[in-house]
C-alpha cells in the first residue's frame, strides 16, 4: 500500500492502545509526514498506521511528486558498502554501510574469538520491549518470535518461571497480554540471560499456548 513508482522512503507508526498513527517519509523533493488520531486522545478502533496515515501520505506524496523524478540518493564520499553474515547467528548475509578501509575482508564476521564459545544472550525481545498486537492479522495467526545466540552451549527457555518445551535458538510463542519474564537456563540450572517484556494490543488472546522450538 506504500510502494511509489518513484524512488522513497516511508516508515509507518501506531501507538500503544491504538490511540493514534502515523505515517512519514520522502522523496529526494518533499518530505511529508501525517498524523491520524482522536484530539480527545481516545483509542480508534481497529486503525493502524497502515490503515490510517499510510493512504493519505501516498495520496499527497503522489500529488507533490507527480511526474517528476526522483532519483535513489547517493552514498558520500569515503563510505562502502559490504555484504556480511554473523557468526554465531545464522542468518542470511545483509549489506552494512562502512568507511572506506574499515569493512571486514570477508563475508563472514565472528562475534568471538577462534575456539571460544559464546554465552548464551537473548537477543529478541530486548529487555523492555514492548510488543504490540496488531489488529490487521488474526489472533490464531499472531505469534513472537523469541531469539538467541547460537552459542554451542546448552540451554532451555523459560518463561514466567516455567519451562518452554522444545530446544534451540528460536522460540515461536503466542502472545498473552501483561508483563512477562523470558530466562535462558544453563545445565547447572543458572540463569544464563534473562529480559523483561510487555504484550498489549485488543486482540491478545487470553489463554496463550505454549513456544515451539523450530530451526
Amino acid at each position: 500500500p506504500l510502494a511509489t513508482k518513484y524512488w522513497s522512503a516511508v516508515k509507518t507508526g501506531t501507538s500503544k492502545d491504538m490511540r493514534d498513527n502515523w505515517c512519514v517519509g520522502y522523496s529526494s523533493r518533499y518530505t511529508v509526514g501525517v498524523w491520524v488520531g482522536n484530539f480527545s486522545g481516545g483509542s480508534m478502533r481497529n486503525v493502524t498506521g497502515i490503515a490510517g496515515a499510510a493512504p493519505v501520505w501516498l495520496e499527497i506524496m503522489n500529488y507533490l511528486q507527480g511526474s517528476r523524478p526522483s532519483p535513489t540518493p547517493q552514498p558520500p564520499d569515503g563510505v562502502v558498502a559490504k555484504r556480511i553474515a554473523f557468526q554465531p547467528f545464522q542468518g542470511k548475509a545483509i549489506e552494512e554501510w562502512f568507511i572506506a578501509g574499515t569493512e571486514p575482508a570477508g563475508e563472514i564476521v565472528s562475534l568471538a574469538a577462534a575456539g571460544t564459545k559464546v554465552r548464551p544472550k537473548i537477543v529478541y525481545p530486548l529487555n523492555e520491549t514492548i510488543i504490540a498486537i496488531d489488529p490487521d492479522i488474526p489472533d490464531a495467526n499472531q505469534r513472537v518470535i523469541f531469539e538467541a545466540v547460537e552459542s554451542g552451549l546448552a540451554y532451555a527457555w523459560r518463561l514466567d518461571g516455567k519451562s518452554l518445551s522444545g530446544t534451540g535458538h528460536l522460540m515461536r510463542w503466542k502472545p498473552e497480554r501483561g508483563r512477562h519474564r523470558l530466562s535462558l537456563i544453563g545445565d547447572d540450572h543458572a540463569i544464563l540471560d534473562s529480559i523483561e517484556f510487555e504484550v498489549r494490543g485488543q486482540a491478545a488472546h487470553a489463554g496463550g499456548s505454549p513456544a515451539v522450538a523450530f530451526k
